[in-house]
């Protein structure tokens, strides 16, 4: 018969930044986990960055800020320019919140760093469980438990469960096995991310380490990321038209072609990386459906700007594991679980979509009196203050967590 402990034990199916942050999260709360991930080794992908202030909050309880910082970039600023005239239209400082709260930057860290820092630390016991290679197939549920299929190089194997968190990003196993709506909407353009070592600001020096781009051609995000090397690596985020095939925008001419059109330079761009991918603004109907539990791009995608993505996903991670853990420990009722469901499903919902899809209309807007419109807003609200202080927390998702957590 099983342990009491090894009956509590919670399987995180995807070992990205929000299942290893929640398993962790599980973990530092007595509650044994395992992680299942379907690639052979931590994946080096190039997505998420940026990691907020409020996030870092989080983080920072589980001992992780100190541990990554050193080998972060730390920025407190990000700026909106116009692209067609070079103009820089409103600059924001987390520092002006440094009163309000303990991390008044945010830290550039790509997500594939913080999954293998977390695994590297904390992964090497019984109770904190990483399996790669590990793919799921199956999951039946019952009133005890659930058992998990799972396949590796031995073949097909199956282990019991109390609750199944789905972390498994958009195209979630998990949420597709356990038949839960992914309701939204996909972008008819699809994205493009370049990456290149060479330091864009020796032809522009009026960038931040995070730059918004408003076009109506063609509008832009621009980060600098640490990469792998001293110098760190510049990300561009562009759209491309729905004419244009992959293999067109992923060739070298036409890659080198929007850096050129960006930042014209002599010779050519040292390019890292390129990517192109589609873009989805959805939620699940609900993130709890029995013991079946879902968190991060399982439960809600959006586009890239404003980077808000891998934090609302770390903050799903966070409140669902402080929930969980009481009820497994006999704190508290699965009813607990709905509450996490609908206060995670509010965030998502009434700020990670509304935000980024405003940030991208915001973005792209081609009527030249709305464009200016909008950049006098956004110039008003940058010059004062109490209305740069307001924006800022809403951004950071100081708001989303305030709100979120008022739900009953």
């Amino acid at each position: 018969m099983a342990s009491s402990q090894e009956s509590a034990r919670v399987v995180v199916i995807g070992a990205g930044p929000v299942g290893m942050v929640c398993a962790l999260a599980l973990h530092r709360r007595g509650i044994p986990v395992t992680v299942f991930e379907s690639e052979p080794a931590p994946v080096k992908d190039q997505r998420a960055a940026t990691i907020h202030p409020s996030t870092l909050e989080m983080l920072d309880e589980l001992g992780i800020v100190e541990k990554i910082t050193p080998h972060s970039l730390a920025s407190s600023i990000y700026r909106f320019h116009d692209r067609p005239t070079g103009e820089l239209v409103a600059e924001f400082d987390l520092a002006w919140l440094k009163d309000e709260i303990p991390f008044p930057y945010v830290l550039q860290y790509e997500q594939y760093k913080l999954t293998a820092s977390i695994a590297e630390e904390y992964a090497n016991e019984s109770d904190f469980d990483v399996r790669f290679s590990h793919t799921l197939t199956g999951l039946t549920v019952a009133t005890n438990g659930v058992k998990v299929e799972y396949t590796t190089s031995a073949g097909t194997e199956r282990m019991t469960a109390a609750y199944v968190i789905g972390c498994d990003g958009g195209r979630s196993t998990v949420r597709k096995l356990v038949g839960i709506e992914f309701e939204g909407f996909t972008y008819p353009e699809r994205f493009i991310k370049i990456a290149t070592s060479f330091d864009v600001k020796t032809v522009r020096s009026n960038l931040s380490v995070r730059n918004y781009f408003s076009d109506p051609d063609e509008w832009a995000n621009l980060f600098k990321v640490p990469g792998e090397t001293p110098e760190g690596l510049w990300r561009l985020i562009l759209p491309i038209g729905q004419g244009e095939d992959d293999a067109t925008a992923l060739s070298p001419e036409r890659v080198e072609e929007r850096l050129q059109k960006f930042f014209p330079k002599t010779g050519p761009y040292p390019v890292e990386y390129v990517n192109v991918y589609s873009v989805n603004q959805r939620v699940a109907t609900t993130f709890h459906k029995g013991r079946i539990l879902l968190a991060g791009d399982s439960a809600h995608v959006n586009n890239p700007i404003g980077g808000m993505g891998m934090n609302g996903g770390i903050h799903d991670a966070i409140n669902l594991a402080d929930k969980l853990a009481q009820v497994i420990h006999g704190d508290a009722g699965d009813d607990l679980l709905d509450l996490y469901s609908r206060q995670r499903r509010h965030a998502a919902v009434n700020y990670i979509q509304a935000q980024t899809i405003a940030n991208k209309r915001l973005l792209e807007e081609r009527d030249p009196e709305v464009r200016r419109k909008n950049f006098d807003q956004l110039r008003r609200t940058a010059d004062n203050l109490d209305t740069a202080r307001a924006y800022m927390r809403r951004a950071a998702l100081f708001d989303s967590l305030h709100d979120a957590a008022a739900i009953t």
